[in-house]
């Protein structure tokens, strides 16, 4: 009994002891929770594609830490759904819109060549964009000409949305959008040297052209801190803007056209043989295509599936059909008939002038647009291409080059804060007084730094390799020389 009351006593002391000398336990911290209020309020961000962290953000615009509502860093279905849609229909617009367009504007022994160079070109800028090309356009570690390194072999751009880029899409569905610009900006020039330019010449000056002319111009106007990214860069040095590529697309294109073409020369027979269009049902199709794809260029362009996107969905519609009409008109006026090639120049032309203003520009400005800008891509078609005398074969230069600087001029004029409030961030001072002028300023940089940089490719290409097919070649056609087969086995 004795023995027991010790043991009792003992294990009594040892307890008291362990309850003394071991702390009491913390209980865990509440993790932060948002309230009902700021998760309606990221509800309400999607609808109106804004940023939905900036409900949970305090009055000094400080996010608690650890707080997020299920709407954060998740991709919004509608907004993302338009963007693949979006860079699906701008893939349309080179294939198969431009090689059906290109396609049947040529003579019939080279059509296959075009539509070789556009799945040739699509090929190669897809695979230099995942290596390189999109990181040096859309990565902040760069500078104000080049972007940096960060998204090589588009490392960390997966499906989760970027928010320095839009809270709403996909990082890797924006990178695939903007791939699609990449690849239709050098086919374009496909049209200029058609029929005379060997299929390895072409892919070596789009690899070249990619690096000192696409990706630097594509992040001076649309990078983080770009040179002429007046839109998101407040100390931009020239504050201009380019809703969906009137310059980083369609002027480059254009005016490595002209420099490409004239250093390449004339086609055998120029002025001389016959060299109308083979096939202008190809062309009219094609230009459909186009026309229907370029809604995913222009619209796509804001992003989301937002009113910014609606008015750029019915300004290119507008546009498009005033400068169709116009260039109808002017033909008729001037020889006496509206052609089907003269609509579709027509429609192109609108396309292109509309381009970087669609998202800027209010439906009467779309219309005045239209009217105002085809008449210039007419005289450059008609008579510019003459009293020069520079062989662009499929009128790249007259449509793209001098449609996008005239589109990016008039996008100065009529550009309107109540129709993109986006504007009011930077240019609050400029847009509807001077902003012409920094459009002006962004058209002579660029021209200045497209023809610099084509003539030094193409020189430089000209003097290593052979930049056309023999003159036996050329005749024969560049379907079986260049490809060994025919488009039309009859």
């Amino acid at each position: 009994m004795q023995q027991l009351l010790s043991g009792l006593i003992k294990i009594g002391v040892f307890s008291l002891a362990l309850s003394v000398s071991l702390p009491a336990a913390v209980p865990e911290r509440a993790a932060a929770t948002p309230t009902l209020e700021q998760r309606v309020a990221g509800l309400e961000a999607y609808l109106n594609n804004t940023n939905p962290a900036a409900a949970l953000e305090d009055a000094d615009g400080v996010l608690q830490e650890g707080l997020k509502t299920p709407s954060v860093g998740v991709p919004g279905p509608g907004h993302n759904a338009w963007m693949m849609v979006s860079a699906a229909l701008v893939l349309m617009m080179t294939l198969p819109g431009l090689a059906l367009f290109y396609g049947g504007l040529v003579r019939r022994k080279n059509v296959l060549s075009v539509m070789a160079q556009c799945l040739g070109i699509a090929s190669m800028v897809t695979l230099l964009w995942w290596a390189v090309g999109y990181s040096l356009v859309f990565s902040p570690g760069g500078n104000s000409i080049i972007g940096g390194l960060d998204y090589v072999f588009l490392k960390g751009v997966g499906p989760a949305p970027n928010p320095d880029i839009s809270p709403w899409i996909s990082h890797n569905i924006f990178a695939m959008f903007q791939m699609m610009f990449a690849i239709i900006a050098p086919a374009l020039i496909v049209g200029a040297i058609a029929e005379r330019m060997r299929f390895g010449a072409i892919l070596a000056f789009v690899a070249l052209w990619m690096f000192l002319v696409y990706f630097p111009l594509a992040h001076m106007v649309w990078g983080d801190g770009g040179l002429m990214n007046g839109i998101a860069n407040g100390n931009a040095l020239i504050r201009t803007i380019d809703f969906a590529g009137g310059t980083v697309v369609h002027m480059s294109s254009g005016w490595s056209a002209l420099v490409l073409c004239m250093i390449l020369g004339r086609r055998l027979g120029h002025g001389r043989e016959n060299f109308a269009p083979h096939n202008l049902v190809l062309c009219m199709v094609g230009t459909g295509m186009l026309w229907v794809g370029w809604y995913g260029f222009n619209a796509g362009s804001a992003l989301a599936a937002d009113g910014v996107a609606a008015n750029a969905f019915m300004t290119t519609t507008l546009a498009t059909a005033a400068a169709c009409g116009c260039w109808g008109i002017l033909e008729f006026l001037h020889r006496g008939k509206a052609s089907v090639l003269g609509f579709c120049s027509g429609v192109v032309g609108g396309l292109v002038i509309i381009t970087p203003a669609a998202g800027f520009v209010n439906a009467t400005g779309a219309v005045l647009m239209g009217l105002l800008g085809t008449p210039v891509c007419y005289l450059a078609v008609v008579k510019l291409k003459g009293w020069i005398g520079y062989d662009d074969a499929l009128d790249t230069f007259g449509v793209h080059a001098v449609g996008g600087t005239v589109g990016a001029f008039l996008t100065g004029i009529f550009a309107r804060i109540d129709v993109n409030g986006n504007l009011a961030a930077h240019l609050e001072g400029v847009v509807g007084r001077t902003l012409w002028i920094e459009q002006l300023k962004a058209i002579v940089f660029t021209i200045v730094l497209v023809v610099a940089a084509t003539a030094v490719i193409t020189l430089v290409l000209k003097a290593l390799m052979n930049l056309r097919p023999t003159p036996e070649g050329e005749t024969t056609g560049l379907d079986l020389v260049e490809h060994g087969e025919e488009g039309y086995n009859i």
